[in-house]
């Protein structure tokens, strides 16, 4: 496990690569895209910044579009690719959870609501039948019949924590209850209905981090391909027939065998993924070991995120730390909140 000294090197060095206006991009000057941001918030949170999550929450909510949507991809804070993600409408619900549960700050909750309330009516408009959700919007503004698991993997988690959310400001959203119940049975039981990607890490682990594939079933589908991806010693492949490991997914996937109940591999993960691990308490994204060298050549927020969230739930430091590990952290739809409440120190701990 890392030491509390080095998770701190590392919030500090996601703090610094903040914008004056609250914008948390990729790394200073870089892009921005709204899924890695909340990802990266949630990491300030985790380390105690709660004032810098704060703005890079109402940085996003300030840029919401009328129909709940954001841009995929920013830059000094212009759209520069327009496209609408489903995944990037629904991710606000778990960076508001997760605030949450980690500072107990109704008045930002509050705050935030209107703006993930409108982006996930946005992600249900876009649930195609069966239960799969499209990824993104036509021009015409019409889904894209087109679905990828493990966008669905993550949606399905912030819907859940939309519900909870719900609960929370006395708001019940019965369309969502139905949309997650579905999406739920589409992830477990519909392998058709995405698009085959199976190349790709992601679409291993995603099901079982987001928590629609659980208990025996979680931890057999980890099993059945951890040859492909895995790499002793390094980490995680983000493609199975590519000679590269990257530390986001490698921590992804330590969060995932924790949700299955295998703390002990999902230490051996994060402790494998710290040869990308810079004094300053950055991180590369990837490695190709093939060649000994680093690529893509940028070490980004939301990779160091991943380290912080994936080593505050196997540490258990904040009241969020249960958010990616615990599938029954979440409420059923219509059961109500958690009965664990949040942290009250929202900072790391040795």
């Amino acid at each position: 496990m890392l030491a509390c000294g080095q998770l701190q090197r590392t919030v500090a060095w996601i703090a610094d690569q903040q914008d004056a206006d609250g914008a948390l991009p990729w790394f200073r000057g870089g892009q921005l895209d709204p899924w890695d941001s909340v990802e990266a918030a949630m990491a300030l949170d985790v380390g105690g910044e709660h004032a810098r999550a704060r703005a890079a929450y109402r940085w996003l909510a300030d840029r919401q579009r009328p129909d709940g949507s954001w841009a995929s991809e920013y830059r000094g804070g212009v759209e520069t690719a327009p496209a609408a993600e489903s995944n990037h409408a629904g991710y606000l619900a778990v960076g508001a959870w997760h605030s949450w549960l980690v500072t107990g700050d109704e008045l930002l909750v509050g705050e935030l609501w209107p703006a993930v309330r409108r982006g996930l009516d946005q992600v249900t408009r876009m649930q195609l039948p069966g239960g799969a959700i499209g990824w993104a919007l036509r021009p015409d503004g019409t889904p894209d019949d087109t679905a990828l698991l493990t966008g669905c993997a993550s949606l399905f988690q912030a819907l859940r924590c939309g519900v909870a959310l719900a609960e929370l400001q006395d708001d019940p959203q019965p369309d969502w209850e139905l949309a997650v119940t579905e999406l739920g049975t589409a992830l477990r039981e519909s392998p058709e209905a995405f698009a085959d990607r199976s190349r790709f890490s992601m679409d291993w682990y995603y099901p079982v981090l987001g928590g629609a594939v659980t208990g025996p079933a979680a931890r057999d589908r980890l099993a059945a391909d951890w040859d492909r991806f895995v790499v002793p010693g390094l980490g995680a492949r983000c493609v199975a027939d590519r000679p590269w490991v990257t530390g986001a997914e490698t921590c992804e996937l330590a969060l995932a065998l924790a949700a299955a109940g295998q703390p002990d591999a999902a230490l051996e993960q994060l402790a494998a993924m710290q040869h990308l691990r810079e004094d300053d308490g950055s991180y590369w994204t990837g490695y190709v070991y093939a060649d000994d060298a680093r690529w893509p050549v940028e070490r980004t927020t939301w990779t160091a995120a991943a380290v912080v969230l994936a080593a505050d739930a196997l540490a258990g430091a904040t009241g969020a730390a249960r958010l990616f590990t615990d599938p029954a952290a979440l409420p059923a739809p219509g059961t109500g909140t958690p009965d664990w409440l949040p942290g009250s120190a929202g900072t790391v701990r040795p």
